[in-house]
Parts: C-alpha cells; sequence; structure tokens
C-alpha cells in the first residue's frame, strides 16, 4: 500500500486522511499542508488505487479488508495519537477502526459517510465504477471526471483539472484511463437486498461502539447521506458534531480554506 506523508516523521501526533471509493491519496495535499505544523499527515491509496498493489481476488475490496490493512499501516507509523479525517468510504474504514476495543483513533471526521446510505446513490456510483472509459486526450478525461464529480461543488479551472489529473494516467497505447482497479465494481455488482441490509446493521452496531470525538460533514445536496441519517447519527453512538456545508453534494473535497478551517477547529479544538 502506497501512502504520501507530510510534516515531521517524528512527530507523535498522526493525521491519516482516506479517501472515497475512486479517489486517492492526492486528493489530500491542501488539507495536508495545511495540517502538517501540528501533525505528522498520512494519506494514503486505498489497495486497487492509484500507486498500490491490486488484489488477486476483486471480491475482497470492501470495508473489512481495509479495516485490516490500515492497522498494518498504523503499526507501522507507530503512532501515539490518531486522528482520522475519512471521505465516503474512507469515513467508513474509520468506522471500522474506531469501533474496534482499544482503537488508536482519538478523533474522527466522517465526511458524507454514515452507516446508513442512499440505495439509489450507491447504485449510481457502482454504475459508473465499472466502465472501462479511455479517451484519446487528457482533455476529453478530465471533462469525465469533471462530470462525474459534479457533485463536488464549485472549483476553479485548475482545481478541476487537478482533481482529474490525480485519478487518470495512460495506458500503453497512450489513452488516458482512470487510475484504479476496474474489479472495484465486484462487490457492488454481487450485492443483494439482503445483503445491503446486513451489511447497514453491521456499520450501525460498528458506529454505536465509537467512542470519540466525532464530526460529521455533510454536502448539504448530498444524494448519498440523507438528512434523516446524519440527524440519527447526531442522537446515538457518538453522537457526532454535524456540519452542513450548502451547494456541495457528495463529497466536499476540503481543498478550499473555509471547508479546510472546519477540519482544522474540530482535531486540534
Amino acid at each position: 500500500m502506497a501512502y504520501k506523508e507530510w510534516g515531521d516523521p517524528a512527530n507523535p501526533k498522526v493525521l491519516v486522511c482516506v479517501h472515497g471509493v475512486t479517489r486517492v491519496s492526492d486528493d489530500f495535499d491542501a488539507l495536508a499542508r495545511a495540517m502538517a505544523d501540528h501533525y505528522r499527515v498520512i494519506c494514503p491509496d486505498v489497495v486497487g488505487r492509484g500507486k498500490s498493489s491490486w488484489l488477486r481476488d476483486p471480491r475482497h475490496y470492501q470495508v473489512p479488508q481495509y479495516v485490516s490493512d490500515m492497522v498494518t499501516l498504523l503499526a507501522r507509523a507507530d503512532a501515539r495519537t490518531v486522528h482520522w479525517f475519512g471521505t465516503s468510504m474512507g469515513g467508513l474504514i474509520g468506522m471500522g477502526l474506531a469501533s474496534l476495543p482499544d482503537s488508536p483513533i482519538g478523533k474522527l471526521v466522517l465526511n458524507d459517510v454514515g452507516p446508513s446510505l442512499n440505495p439509489q446513490a450507491l447504485a449510481r456510483i457502482g454504475e459508473y465504477i465499472g466502465q472501462a472509459v479511455r479517451f484519446p486526450t487528457f482533455d476529453q478525461a478530465a471533462n469525465y471526471i469533471r462530470e462525474i464529480s459534479a457533485s463536488f461543488g464549485p472549483h476553479t479551472e485548475s482545481e478541476w483539472r487537478k482533481l482529474a489529473s490525480d485519478v487518470l494516467r495512460q495506458d500503453a497505447d497512450g489513452q488516458w484511463i482512470r487510475h484504479y482497479d476496474l474489479g472495484l465494481a465486484v462487490p457492488f455488482k454481487a450485492m443483494t437486498p439482503e445483503m445491503a441490509q446486513q451489511g447497514e446493521a453491521m456499520l450501525w452496531a460498528a458506529y454505536d461502539a465509537i467512542r470519540c470525538p466525532t464530526l460529521l460533514v455533510r454536502g448539504a445536496d448530498s444524494d448519498l447521506l440523507t438528512p434523516q441519517a446524519a440527524r440519527l447519527m447526531t442522537e446515538r453512538g457518538p453522537r457526532a458534531q454535524l456540519v452542513e456545508l450548502p451547494g456541495v453534494g457528495h463529497a466536499p473535497t476540503f481543498v478550499h480554506e473555509d471547508q479546510i478551517a472546519i477540519a482544522r477547529a474540530f482535531l486540534l479544538a
């Protein structure tokens, strides 16, 4: 598993930032720079994405595998204090870790994710994950990334280009493709309503076991985390502090100073 690291490598305070299902560690460049004065910041590419290796069996592209990988990463980091910032899938991984007995996670930020996720939004995500799209030029590929990422909210042209370049690469034929294993779609396609119901029950059990201070950030226009689910998360388990961001869907990128300030205020309080 590849990861990027910021700040003093001897700093015992570690902030781990974990991306969404089709994104990469580069998403946190701005947030990591802003937090590196207080933390050693570690931003991994979850297995199957970016510079990390791919799994031989794509059926294992699921949260339990990712949690196991992160346990190994935290052991390598040799951290005394761990704070966690997780966007979407990265938040689910954080929930799994924070729910463990004697978890090392002291503070948790969940970026537009929770135990209850809108099935229609999951279906939308699962639909585009497995599409083998290829583009002859970077600009065409970047326009595609911008289109499927419109729910991130307003960004400048240069910000959109970075968000695109982070998840694109050229194949052997010079075509631009997405920087992840298309096998990520396998667990989505195998999901049945019964499996989804069982998974949600397990996620709620994990959430209810969390004891550390928790911040829940929700894009006000998010189709993945409903307002009802977000409110319920403020009433049970760690009783998360809820902040909603207007004009943003799934999921806030935390590349802008106003969003970074929200995370910084909570983590350093």
